[in-house]
């Protein structure tokens, strides 16, 4: 991997690991601190490695970098060294003996806790979900205003605020209670959730699947299963939905990065390493009688791993999106329903059912909609197709929406 695509990579998956384990060592009061040594960090490997080149192990010379970095903050800062200190219980002679431990354990317990330490009742939902995205998974303000359908200033005030509550609650970054744990695991899940929809719909960069933050949404899940007291039916379930739908990654885009439909995609591209994992996990989470949202999702994303186009697949899908609605509606959902109402019951029926909807300057609302119209009333296609287009942010959708209209312009 070339410097130019190696540092942001590693931005994504080691700049949280750093700012946890740094966190969690100074507390949140100062976690701005913590931020800042590991920003820093990667700012001096972009300067370095330019000039003297890629070192044999980039990730470790981070972890190095920021140790050494963080030793010299709690030396040469008077304030931090006499608030700081003290709670540390190392005296400032003893600071260049502190080990700051970056082991994976430390790494994997200190994202955990400060996890379960944000999704915690002082700070409302939408507010413990943007937080962990921006510190646990490195997302920047633009990212998660886009997760959040929000803007900018909105974001950077609700984070402002969260930060403030959670400093003036003194909460300790720890594992909490059993009971505890089953009260925030909800927005846990929620905030993993969220980030992989952000890399699997990436609407904030300019492509069409940001498998970095699939990948990282799955590693954290993964934590979550490994861990006796997070391993829930729920948990499970969710590593099962990400599983199947990463498994077909590489037959979603053309060679060129443009958009594949599902009925169009090459099956022979879908991994079938992670949908047999996905299978086990899903298995998992059969064990016990609980039945979440993300059972119900998981269930759907496996019938569309199933090759065969038959009647019993889409009714099975539909009947899994009418459960769905049921356990907590959602317009995306209800729109992703008409697509398996069409396959199942005839576009006619599905195209009533979106209709309905009404979700007005919505990308994907409208390119649904020229799907569902298409050999129904082709004019009509071509009218919702070009909303879809002059909604559209990214250079791959675009091109993907223009060949659509040409296709269908052409057999007018």
């Amino acid at each position: 991997m070339k410097q130019q695509e190696l540092i942001p990579h590693l931005f994504r998956t080691e700049f949280s690991k750093i700012t946890a384990v740094l966190a969690k060592l100074f507390g949140f009061e100062h976690i701005e601190i913590a931020e800042d040594i590991a920003s820093d960090t990667f700012l001096l490997a972009s300067e370095t490695w330019s000039i003297k080149g890629l070192p044999e192990n980039p990730a470790a010379w981070l972890y190095t970098v920021a140790k050494n970095k963080a030793k010299d903050y709690l030396r040469r800062n008077k304030l931090f060294s006499e608030k700081i200190t003290p709670q540390l219980q190392y005296s400032n002679s003893e600071l260049h003996e502190l080990d700051i431990d970056l082991s994976d354990t430390n790494i994997v317990d200190s994202q955990l806790q400060m996890m379960f330490a944000i999704c915690q009742p002082a700070i409302p939902p939408e507010a413990q979900i943007g937080l962990s995205l921006r510190i646990l998974c490195g997302f920047g303000i633009e990212e998660i205003a886009n997760a959040f359908l929000s803007n900018k200033e909105t974001i950077n005030k609700r984070l402002m605020r969260a930060k403030a509550k959670l400093r003036e609650e003194n909460v300790e970054i720890a594992f909490p209670a059993n009971a505890e744990i089953d009260k925030r695991l909800e927005t846990v899940l929620t905030t993993i959730y969220l980030l992989f929809n952000e890399g699997y719909h990436s609407l904030s960069q300019n492509t069409t699947i940001r498998k970095d933050l699939c990948l990282e949404a799955i590693r954290l899940a993964y934590l979550l299963t490994i861990n006796p007291a997070t391993d829930k039916p729920a948990v499970n379930a969710l590593l099962a939905l990400m599983c199947f739908h990463a498994s077909r990654f590489e037959a979603r885009t053309n060679p060129d990065g443009e958009q594949v439909l599902y009925e169009d995609q090459d099956t022979s591209l879908w991994d079938i390493e992670l949908i047999n994992r996905g299978k086990f996990y899903l298995n998992r989470a059969a064990e016990g009688g609980e039945l979440s949202k993300y059972h119900v999702e998981a269930g759907i994303a496996w019938w569309h791993t199933i090759y065969e186009d038959t009647p019993e697949k889409w009714e099975s899908i539909l009947q899994l999106y009418n459960r769905l609605l049921m356990i907590e509606y959602s317009p995306m959902a209800a729109l992703n329903r008409t697509y398996a109402l069409a396959k199942a019951n005839g576009k006619p029926e599905a195209i009533v059912e979106a209709e309905k909807l009404q979700l007005t300057g919505n990308q994907l609302y409208y390119t649904l909609l020229g799907h569902l119209y298409t050999d129904v009333d082709n004019g009509k296609a071509i009218g919702h197709l070009k909303m879809a287009l002059n909604l559209a942010k990214s250079d791959n959708d675009k091109a993907t929406l223009q060949k659509t209209i040409l296709k269908i312009t052409e057999g007018l």
